[in-house]
């Protein structure tokens, strides 16, 4: 019996999310052997927050520009754009998991009341966001990948992605103020 990875996209998405998530989770954690992540010297680990804010904020654009390309009816500038948000996606996270695996988290240097009532929260939303993006990315990257164009259409890929595009937006958005909050406010 063959696997057919188009009769199985819940199953498929319940395994890379949770991959996914426990790749981040054992990051954050410190969970993850450092043996295990080649070290690339001190100059790239400190340039990898600055790359994933660029990663990041070109997401937002290729994200709302291929929103903007469904909405016209262009389902081949939609894909490429869309598929260049995940591979930024991609950028960012391997940048992101390789500096927390090896560094760990970045201490907050403000003041303790903007710790308190601006970075908490913007990062807590961030996180929460990210980690409940991840199975409807998944969901519809591969309700797309598995079928002919003709065919996404008559799966829940279009209801999917009216969640997880503006969710995805924000948390690019919001991943992009925890970073000036870190890195240049403070």
């Amino acid at each position: 019996m063959e696997f057919r990875a188009r009769e199985h996209v819940p199953l498929l998405t319940a395994v890379c999310s949770t991959v996914a998530l426990a790749l981040v989770f054992g990051a954050a954690t410190q969970s993850i052997p450092t043996t295990y992540v080649p070290h690339p010297g001190d100059a790239v680990l400190a340039a990898i927050p600055h790359l994933n804010a660029a990663f990041s904020l070109t997401a937002i654009g290729t994200i709302a520009l291929g929103w903007r390309a469904i909405r016209r009816g262009n389902v081949a500038r939609h894909r490429a754009l869309m598929g260049t948000s995940l591979l930024l996606f991609a950028a960012f996270l391997t940048g992101y998991l390789w500096r927390l695996t090896l560094v760990g988290t970045t201490t907050f240097p403000g003041p303790e009341v903007y710790y308190r009532y601006v970075y908490l929260p913007v990062l807590a939303v961030h996180m929460l966001l990210a980690i409940v993006c991840i199975p409807l990315l998944f969901y519809a990257l591969l309700l797309a990948a598995t079928r002919p164009v003709a065919e996404v259409y008559e799966t829940r890929h279009r209801t999917v992605g009216r969640v997880a595009a503006p969710l995805w937006l924000i948390s690019f958005a919001m991943g992009v103020g925890v970073y000036a909050m870190l890195h240049h406010v403070f």
